[in-house]
């Protein structure tokens, strides 16, 4: 893996090495690092970090849906009757 402008942490890598790395270069981009990945030497993708707005957005959805199931009740219904329902239409 090459790495370039080491200001910016920024590394270009093949998309087979990507491949054959993606969990390496995930816990890379999540601690900020910038990943290129090329094809045959051009590039055609970046993995980027999440942006902490976007990380912030997801708790908070996730925070409401838990608000909203609070003192929610499937009154005996059961998770397949909901799916067997879902089916119907």
């Amino acid at each position: 893996m090459a790495t370039t402008a080491a200001a910016a942490r920024t590394t270009t890598v093949g998309a087979y090495e990507a491949k054959t790395h993606l969990p390496e270069l995930l816990r890379r981009a999540e601690k900020g690092e910038r990943i290129t990945i090329t094809r045959h030497g051009h590039p055609v993708a970046e993995l980027v970090p999440a942006s902490d707005e976007r990380r912030r957005r997801v708790s908070e959805a996730i925070a409401g849906l838990e608000q909203f199931r609070k003192g929610r009740k499937l009154d005996g219904i059961t998770i397949k009757q909901l799916i067997e329902e879902g089916r119907r239409f």
